[in-house]
């Protein structure tokens, strides 16, 4: 137990960290300007808490009541002013030293200033650095540090030492309820001393019962046939048995190097139960292929080639009516690895073009404002490409403000011209157009236009646009009365629209017959599904050549979402969902993009890009596609699941398609098996979901995971847990064992 110190009960600094000069900077905190509007500053004083995990700040050195926030809800520190709230209510000179602390989720960021730009320095260097530690801690660390923490705050009297009371509390801090008999009988069993209290030693050894893993030493148990430990031997029989790998001595001397903890052990070439567990937690042997988590596919393939990680209305921060708009929402998705996002473009004061859901209340940002945070964020998690989707209904002259912007800011990165030298028959690949930005919007004319000068339009020329109406109820009617009118399109701003020129869908064998291969069409999801219910094959071969965007409902005002897989099934890129909205939707294609670096672009499978394919999703006929998989899955445990309610009387009933296991979110054991069936295993998609039972209501959303099914790693494999809103749950996890069988 390598964070406990027995002889001070308490749990010690980082280890990285002890006797950092950062780590005491932000233990002795100090004051700092917090920023909420021009006329709302006002000091507040910052610290870091011992637990080395937690910051409060609050008015006044006296603390009367100090506000917190863990350091794992911190999603980015940025120094400058970079956040909207310090763009907008700051001066300039204070630029150097402003600082933001940006949440995970919907948390407002924390607008700061610093008394002197070495402050400011100090802060966020120091932040960085602590966060930096934590991410960097194994699972199996991460874990220990929250356990020891919620012990800390059950110590009431921070006397370092736990009576019965405080033990039963801590108990259901950490998400597990025993009755009254069984809690002192584990009391009794600790208290050697019979003092009444447990200190020092006494609560390693609760710790130790606590955390005991007793599925894992039944695992351990069958292949330690050495003195009671694994030899190489026992450890390649367990690879190529259960994990369903190929082994040699060699990897397995090299597994006993990196994860034994014992260095007796490790000379034999031994691997202990402790080494065991820690080669169980380790990245590597978690349930998603490590090969997988980097770039793995051919990136040289044409554009329209890849499913596209995309966003709709990428402005808002809630829903689609009174919602605010946000320059911070491009930043989450961006960082979230969306490759597509949308700019709804309108007329602003003093000749600016600003961005909002027209004709609503939500509020407006600058679109230079928008353009400048795409352009700092968008390669931060991927380095392919990001299409700018411009939903444009801007008068001609703030077009070309908005085409000013565009290439002042974006500069060489942004594509301008087809690349080469000559008239492109196809799209490039997301490897040519690495850190590049792409314009989807209206064009004048034809790309060919580019290479006959003399056929090129004139400035400021008509285009015809036409409005669809949002009631799917009544397709058929809307296509008798849809509304045509003219927009005018700014030259500078239409040349810049290169491989995605937006353009009406009359059909499959119109877009065939008429449409160069850059001409792509956005459907609304009623009219995608449909197609992809009723002509799926058609739809397939459509996305070979072409590019389509799918976009929510007009009546989806809540920024709800539609269920993208039945869209990807049918071979479309830009499936475009509302990224802000938490929700299974969201989760499945957090899913799609984990793998492949979550570089944002997904080769779609071969039988999605050959001409000749007759696949289809709906009929499933015979062909490649068709491979018929048994998965197996044995739900064995779980641990360390966040409680539901924050309340410290609320224990969590967890299930994971199995029975509920009453008041134990902290080590529930199901050891339930299920059997399922995949006939196309690369459009496969699996979603672990652990939820809190409740008899008389829906059950909770407690955790989940979704990953490919083609990056299942067989065997027993830890699943990684991600809240509602897809960020990591450092110390919970989920205990499974995989096996695929081909069906016969």
């Amino acid at each position: 137990m390598a964070l406990f110190n027995p002889d001070k009960s308490t749990l010690s600094k980082p280890k990285r960290l002890e006797g950092d000069a950062d780590l005491q900077f932000l233990l002795e905190g100090g004051d700092l300007l917090k920023v909420r509007s021009s006329s709302w500053k006002k000091t507040r004083y910052l610290k870091l808490e011992p637990d080395c995990k937690t910051i409060w700040h609050e008015s006044k050195k006296t603390f009367k009541s100090k506000q917190t926030f863990s350091l794992d809800d911190i999603s980015a520190v940025r120094q400058g002013r970079q956040s909207e709230g310090l763009r907008k209510y700051t001066e300039e000179q204070v630029e150097n030293r402003c600082f933001s602390i940006i949440f995970k989720g919907r948390k407002k960021n924390l607008d700061l200033i610093a008394s002197s730009e070495e402050e400011a320095k100090q802060w966020v260097t120091s932040l960085h650095k602590l966060i930096s530690n934590m991410n960097n801690l194994s699972r199996q660390e991460k874990a220990e540090h929250w356990i020891f923490n919620c012990l800390r705050k059950a110590d009431k009297n921070s006397d370092d030492k736990l009576s019965q009371k405080e033990l039963k509390d801590f108990l259901r801090m950490i998400n597990i309820d025993l009755d009254d008999e069984y809690a002192e009988i584990l009391f009794q069993k600790c208290d050697k001393s019979k003092s009444g209290l447990l200190s020092g030693a006494e609560i390693e050894h609760f710790y130790d019962l606590l955390t005991h893993r007793e599925e894992v030493d039944v695992i351990y148990g069958e292949y330690a046939k050495t003195a009671g430990y694994m030899s190489a031997d026992n450890l390649v029989e367990f690879l190529m048995t259960e994990q369903r790998e190929r082994a040699t001595l060699a990897d397995a001397h090299k597994l006993i190097e990196k994860y034994e903890v014992d260095e007796k052990a490790k000379e034999k070439k031994l691997l202990s139960k402790d080494g065991f567990l820690m080669y169980l937690h380790h990245p590597e042997s978690l349930v998603l292929k490590p090969e997988h988590k980097e770039v793995y596919q051919d990136m040289s393939q044409p554009l329209n080639h890849y499913f596209i990680s995309s966003s709709h209305n990428t402005y808002l921060l809630e829903d689609q009516l009174k919602g605010p708009s946000s320059t911070e929402a491009y930043v989450r998705a961006l960082v979230k690895g969306c490759r597509c996002v949308e700019l709804d473009c309108w007329d602003g004061s003093d000749g600016e073009p600003v961005i909002y859901h027209g004709h609503t209340l939500t509020s407006k940002i600058l679109f230079k404002d928008a353009i400048k945070a795409i352009k700092d964020y968008a390669f931060k998690t991927s380095d392919y490409p990001v299409i700018i989707s411009l939903e444009n209904h801007c008068s001609v002259e703030q077009q070309k403000v908005m085409a000013h912007h565009m290439s002042s800011i974006l500069g060489s990165d942004l594509v301008t011209a087809p690349l080469g030298d000559c008239m492109p028959t196809g799209f490039p690949s997301p490897e040519e157009l690495k850190g590049k930005f792409v314009v989807k919007g209206k064009r004048l004319n034809k790309l060919e236009a580019t290479f006959a000068p003399e056929a090129a339009a004139e400035d400021d020329t008509d285009v015809t646009e036409e409005e669809d109406s949002n009631d799917e109820e009544e397709e058929q009617e809307e296509q008798k009365r849809k509304k045509t009118k003219k927009l005018k399109l700014a030259k500078e701003l239409s040349d810049m629209v290169i491989y995605c020129k937006s353009v009406h869908f009359h059909g499959f064998e119109d877009a065939k017959q008429n449409l160069s291969f850059y001409e792509m069409s956005s459907f609304k999801e009623g009219k995608a599904v449909k197609l992809a219910e009723e002509s799926a094959n058609g739809y397939i071969h459509h996305n070979m050549d072409k590019l389509s965007r799918i976009y929510p409902a007009g009546l989806r005002t809540d920024s709800s979402n539609y269920n993208p897989v039945p869209l990807w099934n049918a071979g479309c890129q830009i499936v475009a969902l509302n990224f802000q909205t938490p929700c299974a939707e969201m989760d499945v294609n957090q899913g799609r993009f984990v793998c492949n670096g979550k570089s944002g672009y997904i080769l779609k499978p071969s039988f999605l890009r050959d001409g000749a394919t007759e696949f289809d999703p709906i009929t499933l006929t015979r062909g490649p596609w068709l491979q018929h998989k048994l998965l197996h899955v044995m739900i064995i445990s779980a641990q360390q699941l966040p409680k539901v309610n924050k309340k410290k009387s609320s224990i969590v009933d967890p299930l994971v398609k199995t029975e509920p296991i009453e008041n134990n979110g902290f080590n529930p054991s199901w050891n339930q098996s299920f059997q399922f069936e995949v006939y196309v295993p690369e459009l496969a998609l699996v979603r672990f979901v652990i939820e809190d039972y409740d008899s008389t209501s829906d059950n909770e959303f407690i955790a989940q995971y979704t990953l490919p099914f083609n990056s299942l790693q067989m065997g027993y494999r830890h699943v990684p847990l991600l809240n509602k809103n897809g960020d990591p749950l450092p110390a919970a996890g989920l205990f499974i064992h995989i096996i695929v069988l081909d069906a016969e």
